[in-house]
């Protein structure tokens, strides 16, 4: 078990102006590498691969994703074998998320995006777990039954911590399973989602992945900059900024997008004075030495 994450009041004229308290939950200093919401999906799926006795893991992820970073830290930590089907032409050494993922003894398995695509089919996944002698399937983000059990945790955190219940949560999304699973367990709470990814699916998404009956959430669909992994000069300034004012690193794929859209919601005075927001800083940083990697010092990188 590691240690609980700190919540962080945040200070903003902006944010004094309109009368409101912006917390941010920072997971992202749960572990360097095992961060966030990657940590949070991890836990009790470890915890179910070793009762039930499993000896190999395998899952899917890119090239650049936290998930295969965190896999391998979680992987080397609690010495389990696994192995990741990974998106892309072959391995690279310049790639800081490959690099550390070998050292630390994950196995990496490339294969074509033709057949990446066909990561959910059942028999294609068997036919990888027959094929490397896996026995536990974790899939793409680590996002199932277990992970969400992980992701309810926050809301417990967050009301132990300000003893209450925010009025809103803010949360980032790639699956959707971190959504689902604050989703599960709030109870006052109003939860805003800010999808990474093009497209207005995120909402049907996050209720197929929870079994039971989500409460009413928004999604705000605006804020994606082009897609999965895309960006424009805006959100490079403002994170920027954001770390110059707050000295909080923010990554350009997930937490970037959502603290944007939040600051752009607070303009736009959608929050009633007095209201308190907790934003949820779901990790993801190594990625922003993969960013660098790929196009210039653009913005700041952990060291790890």
């Amino acid at each position: 078990m590691l240690p609980l994450s700190p919540i962080q009041l945040l200070e903003s004229e902006l944010y004094t102006k309109k009368k409101l308290q912006v917390w941010v939950k920072r997971d992202e200093l749960i572990h360097p590498l095992i961060s966030g919401n990657k940590w949070r999906k991890l836990q009790y799926n470890l915890e179910a691969f070793k009762q039930l006795g499993k000896k190999h893991l395998l899952s899917f992820g890119g090239a650049f994703s936290n998930h295969l970073l965190a896999l391998a830290a979680a992987a080397q930590k609690h010495q389990i074998k696994a192995t990741i089907i990974i998106r892309g032409d072959g391995y690279d050494d310049h790639n800081p998320t490959l690099r550390l993922a070998r050292e630390m003894g994950l196995n990496l398995v490339f294969i074509d995006r033709a057949n990446y695509k066909k990561r959910e089919d059942p028999a294609f996944q068997q036919q990888l777990m027959d094929q490397y002698q896996a026995d536990f399937l974790l899939p793409e983000g680590g996002t199932n039954a277990w992970a969400l059990k992980g992701c309810r945790t926050l809301v417990d955190e967050i009301t132990f911590q300000l003893s209450a219940e925010p009025d809103f949560i803010c949360v980032a999304a790639g699956t959707g399973g971190t959504s689902a699973g604050i989703l599960e367990q709030t109870k006052q709470t109003k939860v805003l989602v800010f999808p990474a990814l093009k497209g207005d699916f995120m909402e049907k998404a996050i209720r197929n992945i929870s079994k039971t009956k989500l409460p009413t959430f928004q999604c705000f669909n605006q804020y994606h900059f082009g897609g999965y992994a895309k960006f424009k000069p805006e959100l490079i300034q403002f994170i920027n900024q954001f770390h110059q004012a707050h000295n909080i690193l923010l990554d350009p794929v997930y937490t970037g997008k959502m603290f944007f859209g939040l600051e752009d919601l607070i303009q736009q005075d959608y929050f009633p004075e007095g209201s308190s927001i907790v934003a949820i800083h779901t990790g993801g940083l190594q990625g922003n030495l993969g960013f660098n990697y790929r196009f210039g010092n653009l913005i700041p990188s952990p060291e790890l």
